[in-house]
């Protein structure tokens, strides 16, 4: 069959529309340029203001799709019968769910979209059985279309409500306009009756070649988005079958449950491998963690001296673990890694929770990272050739800072049988409550919205009081979360800063204050103020772009003021990570530092650089 090579003789039916389009289509001419210019105003509301119009976006979805399966059932359109019906009875169903059930939760609207979008696919694609060839083509392209953009939409649920409300926005106005213009046309008697139309040759021409070109954008659009999806999910970490879970009950905390080889670089004169290992959370519930043991390849005799190393932040995410990274295990870091191997020392960098091993991240959660940490060498000194000493040395940079405080709080109670002998705490974010005052008051960014959700999430995820629902937007909370199952060297995090900043363009995502209520007080609670029973090393920059150095001033005051000893080194001209990376004054100091604990040497009084 080919397209019209002659004018027709008689009506033809009218190309098929959606459900509002064909049922003003039936109604007196004033009601169409009134419904018209109702959805400009709509259209362009939506698209300006898509979070705050997501109450209004629901509802219109939801009457429209309602709209399209009764007009369906009253006025069928040119497909099988029983296809029809199907269809509308699902287009019914579909918006009913919409209007009375998803009301009450918002954050479900992007599965129902996609949902819709599959479904108008299958009935765009039953068009290929009826119509001219272009129609056909047309129709099998929207099809495919709209099944891939669904598709797409269970797989980035943070962008689809955006999107959906820019598109269906822009959908809105165009339909408005259209609509205004044909019931101006039959206002003024130059329009056909609705079911009639007619055409010379020429423009059915123009029609035909405007339907192939309509398909090929389409299928254009469609291949673009997938390929792009699927770009960004080639750049995601695998979590690979070394982190799941081994059957039987759970094991006393420390045990360890596997190792295996890392695959990634592996330091000069170094052997890396992988451990998954039995620890608990910060309520006592048994967990799994995993980490790296990185040893001298040629071992010393005697049991090994251990530096406990916490990494900084990563993402909370699993696939986010510094043990499925290839540069984890190098000086960049871990600070001055080489000369700890060269020392004779075994460091023990543990994962946490929820990374790489299922379960919850405690980001900036005290106990729970602590925990991970201290289980992370009780599960080391039975793997493979290890004889790991008593004695160790805890480090931590950022937020592990923050874990390797609360490491040195927790041990003497939790780990009785380790011996810390000290704590080199690099740019530490040892007050969260603190931080998230000082950045809330200061920063407002896409880049703060992710970072916000990392906090958030988490401590929602770990104390029954925290609600993300106190915090976050309506509609939001599906944003937030998807945020976290990113990991900021992947190129999916893109995804998460486009969706912050569509929604920062229209409202704030998090429209509570974040310092307040079960939130605050959690954070509060996950302070690290000691006391510390071994010498602590203070370190951040100058510069330090992350953390206001203000706010490690304040730390250093506080504790001092309790009678807590402490060391400290500020290099002005350092920035956050400034301290810890290869060239850094610091390391050396830190190295010095490290060895006359493991010699035994005490921490003089005049080595307290608290005020007297």
């Amino acid at each position: 069959m080919t397209d019209e090579p002659t004018p027709p003789r008689a009506p033809v039916p009218v190309p098929r529309r959606g459900g509002v389009s064909r049922l003003v289509g039936h109604a007196p001419a004033w009601v169409g340029v009134v419904v018209g210019l109702a959805l400009i105003v709509l259209g362009v509301f939506i698209v300006t203001r898509p979070l705050t119009s997501l109450w209004v976006l629901a509802i219109y979805i939801g009457v429209s799709a309602i709209a399209s399966g009764v007009m369906d059932l009253i006025a069928p359109r040119d497909v099988p019968r029983r296809a029809n019906i199907v269809l509308a009875i699902l287009w019914i169903i579909g918006g009913g769910v919409i209007l009375f059930w998803l009301g009450r939760n918002l954050d479900l609207l992007p599965e129902l979209i996609a949902g819709l979008l599959v479904l108008g696919g299958l009935g765009a694609a039953i068009g290929v059985f009826r119509g001219r060839v272009s129609e056909r083509v047309l129709a099998g392209a929207s099809g495919v279309a709209q099944v891939v953009f669904g598709l797409l939409a269970l797989l980035w649920p943070d962008v689809t409500l955006l999107v959906v409300a820019i598109a269906f926005g822009l959908r809105t106005v165009v339909l408005g306009i259209v609509l205004t213009w044909r019931a101006s046309r039959r206002i003024r008697g130059r329009s056909p009756r609705p079911g009639e139309t007619t055409g010379s040759r020429r423009g059915l021409i123009w029609a035909a070649v405007g339907r192939y070109a309509l398909a090929a954008v389409l299928l254009g659009l469609a291949g673009g988005s997938w390929w792009v999806s699927t770009w960004l999910a080639d750049g995601a970490p695998v979590v690979d079958a070394f982190y799941d879970a081994p059957d039987g009950p759970p094991s006393a905390p420390g045990t360890l449950l596997r190792e295996g080889s890392y695959n990634g670089r592996t330091p000069v004169g170094g052997e890396v491998r992988r451990i998954l290992y039995s620890t608990t959370d910060t309520f006592g519930n048994r967990a799994l963690a995993s980490g790296l043991v990185i040893s001298p390849a040629e071992m010393p005799p005697g049991p090994r001296p251990v530096i406990i190393w916490n990494h900084g932040t990563t993402g909370v995410a699993r696939g986010c673990a510094p043990s499925l990274a290839d540069a984890s295990a190098t000086r960049w870091a871990i600070p001055a890694i080489d000369r700890a191997l060269a020392a004779g020392w075994v460091v023990v960098a543990t994962d946490y929770t929820g990374q790489g091993a299922p379960g919850t991240f405690p980001y900036l959660i005290g106990e729970s990272e602590a925990r991970s940490a201290i289980d992370a060498v009780r599960a080391a000194e039975d793997a493979d050739g290890m004889w790991l000493s008593s004695e160790v040395v805890v480090w931590g940079h950022s937020q592990g800072g923050h874990a390797a405080l609360w490491v040195s709080q927790v041990a003497p109670t939790y780990a009785p049988e380790l011996s810390v002998q000290g704590t080199v705490a690099i740019s530490p974010a040892a007050d969260p409550l603190a931080l998230a005052e000082e950045l809330a008051r200061t920063q407002d960014s896409a880049i703060l919205s992710v970072l916000i959700s990392w906090v958030l999430v988490p401590y929602a995820d770990t104390y029954p009081d925290v609600m993300i629902a106190d915090y976050v937007a309506p509609g939001g909370r599906s944003i937030v979360r998807e945020m976290t199952q990113r990991c900021p060297t992947e190129p999916g995090v893109v995804v998460s800063v486009l969706a912050a900043l569509g929604v920062s363009a229209d409202r704030p995502l998090y429209d509570a204050d974040l310092t307040a209520g079960a939130l605050g007080e959690r954070l509060a609670q996950n302070a690290a103020t000691g006391p510390w029973t071994s010498p602590v090393l203070l370190a951040w920059g100058g510069q330090d772009e992350v953390i206001p150095t203000a706010l490690y001033e304040r730390f250093v005051e506080e504790r001092c003021a309790e009678g807590q000893a402490l060391q400290v080194r500020v290099f002005d001209e350092l920035d956050h990570t400034g301290p810890m990376l290869p060239g850094s004054p610091f390391l050396s100091t830190m190295m010095r530092w490290t060895e006359a604990r493991f010699d035994g040497v005490p921490v003089t009084a005049a080595a307290n650089d608290c005020p007297a």
